[in-house]
C-alpha cells in the first residue's frame, strides 16, 4: 500500500481524486497495483502538428474583421470567454457561414451522409462507437463506395467503444482503400503503458474541409428511432465554413497520434484541400477540445466560465452529470444571484452507479435554487449548454470527471443568438418529456444510502 501510494501521490492529480484511488484501492493491496496499472490517471504525451495550426491560423486572418466587430457587440464576459478558450486548448474563434442543430439520429444521419455523397476530395471521421448494426453498415458501404470514386477517406475509431466491429466488417473497407486507424488499441502488449482509461470520445465528421459535423450521435441503431421506437434522443450540430479547418485540424492531429504518420505528408498540396480557402461567415464559432494530454481542462474551464457569466439563464442538458466543486459551485452561485439555472438529465441513464450519484446532488442544487428536470421518454444523451442569449455549446463532453479530464472531448462554443436560440428552444421542448424532481421527493434510507455511497466514487466516475 506504500508503494501503492506513493505511485498515485506522484501523479499530483486533486486531492479528492488522490485519495479517492488509495481509499478504493486499500482493499486489494495487491490487485491494486495491476488495477491502478491499467486504470490508473496518467500524463500522455500528445504532439500538436505546429504546421497544420500554423497553416490553419493563417486562413482565419479573414475573420479577424468580422470577429472584431462582432467582438465589439459582445458583452465582455463573452469576450473573457473566448480569450479562455484561446488559451487553454490554442484553438482561435473562426466563423461560419452556417450552423444548424440537427435533432435526433435520423436527422443526423441523413445529414452526414449528405455531405458524404457530395464530398469530391476527402471525408475525415472521427467515432468513439461505430457499431457493426444497420446504420452502421450503411455509412460503411458509403464509404466504400466514396473510395472507390477516388475520394479519400480516413476513419479513425475508438478501440474500445468501437470494439465490435470486427476484421470481417472492416475486410470490405481495406479492399476498396479506405484508410482506418484505431485510436488507443486495448490489447496487452501493443504498448509499453496500458491506456485503457483514456479513450477518444469525440464524434468528428469533415468533408473536404468545407463541411463539419460534432456533437453527441455515435454510430449505432441504438440513436435512430427508425430502428428502435426508444432510440437514444440527441443532439448534433452541422457547421459551414472557416470553423471547419480547426475541426480537421483536431482530427487531423488524432489521426498522426494514433497512426504515427502524417497524412498525405502534410505537403503544400495537401494543405490546400484539407484547408481550403473559404469566405468568412457572419457567426462567430470556437472549437474547443480537451484530454489527458494537458492539464488545462478546456471544456470544464469554458462550463464554468460561461455559467459564471450568465446572467439571465443557464441550461444545461447532460447524460452523465457528477460535477466537481468549480462545476457544482458556478451553477449554485448564478442560481443564488438570480440566474435562471436549469439542469436536465436523464431519469434512467445506461449507468445506474452515475444515475445515483447524480441525484446524490439533487438536494443542495435545488436548495441553491437551480430547477432540475428528469428527462423520462427515453435515454437522453445531448450534451448541450445554453448561455443567455448569446452562448451555446454543443459536443462530445458530459458534465463529469471523465470528460472533463480522462477522455478526449471536443466542443463547438457558438457566440450569438444562432444557436443559442434554437438550442434553447429544443430544451424547453425536451422539457414537455421531463418532470421537474420535486424538493421534498421521497427520501427513503436504502435509495439515500445508495446515492450517498455512489458519490463517494464521483472523482473515479
Amino acid at each position: 500500500m506504500a508503494v501503492l501510494s506513493v505511485w498515485i501521490v506522484m501523479q499530483k492529480r486533486a486531492p479528492v481524486s488522490t485519495m479517492s484511488w488509495i481509499l478504493s484501492l486499500a482493499l486489494l493491496p495487491f490487485a491494486g497495483f495491476v488495477i491502478y496499472y491499467f486504470l490508473g490517471p496518467q500524463r500522455l504525451g500528445k504532439q500538436r502538428i505546429r504546421r497544420l495550426r500554423s497553416r490553419a491560423a493563417a486562413h482565419t486572418q479573414a475573420d479577424v474583421a468580422l470577429l472584431r466587430q462582432a467582438a465589439e457587440e459582445a458583452p465582455p464576459a463573452l469576450r473573457h470567454l473566448a480569450t479562455l478558450g484561446t488559451a487553454a486548448c490554442g484553438l482561435p474563434v473562426s466563423s461560419a457561414t452556417r450552423t444548424e442543430l440537427l435533432s435526433g439520429g435520423a436527422r443526423t444521419f441523413d445529414a452526414i451522409f449528405d455531405a458524404i455523397r457530395a464530398a469530391e476530395d476527402h471525408v475525415h471521421l472521427e467515432y468513439y462507437i461505430f457499431e457493426p448494426d444497420r446504420i452502421g453498415t450503411a455509412l460503411r458501404d458509403l464509404l466504400i463506395a466514396k473510395a472507390e470514386e477516388g475520394v479519400v477517406v480516413r476513419l479513425l475509431l475508438d478501440a474500445l467503444g468501437s470494439k465490435r466491429i470486427g476484421r470481417k466488417f472492416m475486410a470490405p473497407l481495406h479492399a476498396a482503400g479506405v484508410h482506418v486507424a484505431l485510436f488507443h488499441d486495448t490489447r496487452i502488449g501493443r504498448r509499453l503503458r496500458p491506456v485503457t482509461n483514456y479513450r477518444t470520445h469525440r464524434k468528428i465528421v469533415v468533408c473536404d474541409g468545407r463541411v463539419g459535423f460534432t456533437g453527441g450521435v455515435n454510430i449505432t441503431d441504438e440513436e435512430d428511432k427508425r430502428t428502435h421506437p426508444d432510440a437514444y434522443h440527441d443532439v448534433h450540430l452541422r457547421i459551414e465554413g472557416s470553423a471547419v479547418r480547426w475541426l480537421q485540424t483536431t482530427f487531423l492531429e488524432d489521426w498522426t497520434y494514433a497512426t504515427g504518420e502524417s497524412p498525405r505528408g502534410m505537403n503544400d498540396e495537401s494543405m490546400r484541400t484539407m484547408m481550403p480557402r473559404v469566405a468568412p461567415g457572419e457567426i462567430p464559432v470556437q472549437i474547443v477540445t480537451s484530454g489527458p494530454d494537458t492539464p488545462l481542462e478546456a471544456i470544464h474551464r469554458m462550463h464554468v466560465e460561461a455559467i459564471h457569466s450568465a446572467t439571465d439563464r443557464a441550461w444545461l442538458t447532460t447524460p452523465y452529470f457528477v460535477p466537481g466543486e468549480p462545476a457544482l459551485m458556478a451553477l449554485t452561485s448564478a442560481a443564488l444571484r438570480g440566474v435562471d439555472v436549469r439542469l436536465l438529465v436523464p431519469r434512467r441513464s445506461d449507468s445506474l452507479i452515475v444515475s445515483a450519484a447524480a441525484r446524490s446532488y439533487y438536494d443542495e442544487l435545488m436548495a441553491a435554487g437551480v430547477k432540475v428536470w428528469e428527462y423520462k421518454a427515453r435515454m437522453l444523451h445531448s450534451k448541450t449548454l445554453v448561455v443567455d442569449d448569446h452562448c451555446a455549446m454543443i459536443g462530445t463532453a458530459n458534465f463529469d470527471n471523465r470528460s472533463f479530464r480522462l477522455n478526449f472531448e471536443v466542443m463547438a462554443v457558438v457566440y450569438g443568438p444562432a444557436l443559442a436560440k434554437p438550442l434553447a428552444a429544443q430544451f424547453e421542448t425536451d422539457l414537455h418529456s421531463s418532470a421537474a424532481v420535486r424538493a421534498n421527493r421521497e427520501k427513503r434510507f436504502w435509495p439515500r444510502l445508495g446515492e450517498a455511497v455512489a458519490r463517494l466514487f464521483s472523482p473515479l466516475l
